[in-house]
């Protein structure tokens, strides 16, 4: 009985003291405190995929269980030939839940002397360039780059997509050039090193790692989705079978063949097809 009351007048006492502590925190403080839990991610340091997930049919699994390295490289050529010449939206994103946080990627820089954020809310693909013999595939993207308000004129990037093996994916570039002062080119270099990969929406989910160097430097790390308008699977060509008019059979050496009526053009009707026969040989 004596352990029960002394508990409770514990928990009343921090009670009390937490709620005289609370009367020197502001809201703001309240708001930003550690006890308020925040689902964005900031910084998180690039790192290689342990394994990498693929979503088909409205089911995920890791990829080595089931999967090829060609299976995925095909999966992936299929998902951008299909959005060749369309936007992809860059999200910052959580790497558990596969959610946006934000509807862009962003980074600090300095642009001279002045310090900026540089963002990255989508990316163009111009062209989808396949490699023979190898399991690349060449990539020309453009970057919807800004900075304080400005959007700056940047070269288009020369990427290319390795699938090395099941858990090893990377996107990466050799660097593209930005105008972003009046002095000088900025050289901006990404690799992308992709863990997720959902076929059925379009999503492509990995960790990047973003650099400049030039009149304006800095750089950053996070994890990011790419989501593309349209999903990888191919589309479906209507096949239709021609029309024909009255066919008759003709059997020669045991083979049974189709053999097309003529058919009189001047009462309105169009003759289709024309088809080679073989003509059997009259014997004297």
């Amino acid at each position: 009985m004596l352990r029960k009351g002394f508990t409770a007048t514990l928990l009343l006492s921090l009670s009390v003291l937490g709620a005289c502590n609370l009367r020197y925190i502001s809201f703001n403080d309240v708001i930003n405190s550690k006890f308020t839990t925040s689902t964005q991610v900031e910084n998180t340091p690039l790192r290689e995929a342990s394994s990498v997930v693929v979503c088909r049919s409205k089911q995920c699994a890791p990829a080595k269980l089931s999967m090829s390295s060609e299976y995925i490289y095909n999966s992936l050529l299929h998902l951008f030939e299909n959005n060749n010449h369309k936007k992809m939206l860059v999200c910052q994103a959580n790497p558990s839940s596969k959610t946006c946080l934000e509807n862009y990627i962003t980074l600090p820089i300095k642009v001279g002397i002045t310090p900026a954020y540089m963002y990255i809310d989508s990316v163009k693909i111009t062209d989808v360039i396949i490699n023979k013999g190898s399991n690349t595939l060449n990539l020309i993207l453009n970057y919807n780059i800004s900075y304080n308000g400005q959007t700056p004129d940047c070269t288009a990037a020369q990427s290319i997509l390795y699938v090395r093996n099941i858990n090893h994916i990377l996107l990466e570039d050799s660097g593209y050039n930005c105008k972003m002062t009046t002095i000088g080119s900025t050289n901006v270099k990404t690799i992308f090193v992709i863990d997720y990969v959902d076929l059925d929406y379009g999503y492509i989910g990995g960790y990047y790692s973003l650099g400049l160097s030039g009149p304006a430097y800095g750089g950053g790390t996070g994890y990011m989705l790419l989501r593309l308008p349209k999903n990888a699977y191919p589309l479906s060509p209507v096949l239709s079978t021609p029309k024909k008019q009255n066919a008759k059979s003709n059997t020669t050496n045991g083979l049974e063949m189709k053999m097309e009526v003529p058919v009189d053009t001047q009462q309105g009707v169009e003759e289709e097809t024309v088809q080679v026969f073989p003509i059997s040989k009259k014997s004297n």
